[in-house]
């Protein structure tokens, strides 16, 4: 039973208290049960089989659709459309994105997009604390998920805490994995901040969506335990594959 029937579900998803329920909601609403039957996986009708189907037109198939697209219930295949696996759900916490998507029995990985070495602007100077002009790391990957592209991140660290990076570093393994064997140190002191985006047409293209699809943006600035800072990152996740957690605790 959906939550539109449902009289215990916490809130009347969507419904306008006159009762009125748009074509396209209907719609959305018999899918999700379809959603339920097929499973994790499962092949979708064709709009048109949809349209013939529900009696209406394919138009309010295709919103119905883009709904659930965004919601993360169903995700694109070829030409086709088949229902979506669970959103992961990543810990806002110290952990790197390699450990979050580990506990929860996916595979991370990483597609390096560039390394290369710029000059340290006033921004990422006073982040990073080196001089302006200072050459600093910027490191760009792809996240994967079961080899499924999820995000994209930008790293920006300082040259000079890290010389060798481009010749020692492995750009598909975890960069908190090789801080700690390399240079003894992890992130200690964590600050974030997320926002929701859209992303550019390079970064949809990159990360294979939609340019319309909405993302979550994280700013993260990481310190090492001696309040030095180790990293500045931008990372990109799509909306439709990822939800945060975090654990607050009034004892603490």
């Amino acid at each position: 039973m959906s939550d539109a029937a449902d009289p215990r579900a916490p809130i009347r998803a969507g419904i306008p208290e006159h009762g009125r329920v748009p074509k396209y909601f209907a719609v959305k609403t018999r899918l999700e049960e379809l959603l339920d039957q097929l499973g994790e996986g499962g092949l979708l009708p064709t709009e048109r089989e949809l349209a013939s189907g529900f009696g209406v037109a394919r138009e309010t198939v295709r919103q119905a659709l883009r709904e659930l697209l965004l919601q993360g219930r169903v995700r694109r295949k070829g030409r086709g459309t088949v229902v979506a696996g669970p959103k992961l759900v990543q810990p806002l916490s110290t952990a790197s994105y390699t450990e979050g998507v580990r506990r929860q029995g996916r595979v991370p990985g990483r597609n390096l997009i560039g390394l290369e070495q710029l000059e340290a602007d006033r921004v990422l100077s006073g982040e990073l604390r080196v001089e302006v002009g200072a050459p600093v790391w910027h490191m760009e990957r792809v996240l994967l998920a079961d080899d499924e592209r999820v995000g994209l991140e930008s790293t920006y660290l300082s040259v000079a805490r890290l010389p060798y990076l481009a010749r020692d570093f492995k750009p598909d393994t975890s960069f908190y994995g090789f801080l700690r064997e390399q240079i003894g140190v992890e992130p200690s002191v964590v600050d974030e901040r997320i926002e929701t985006v859209l992303a550019t047409p390079r970064e949809a293209l990159l990360i294979g969506t939609p340019p319309a699809l909405p993302m979550l943006l994280l700013h993260r600035s990481s310190k090492d335990a001696d309040g030095e800072p180790l990293e500045r990152v931008r990372s990109l996740y799509r909306g439709d594959r990822f939800s945060f957690t975090v654990h607050l605790d009034k004892r603490i």
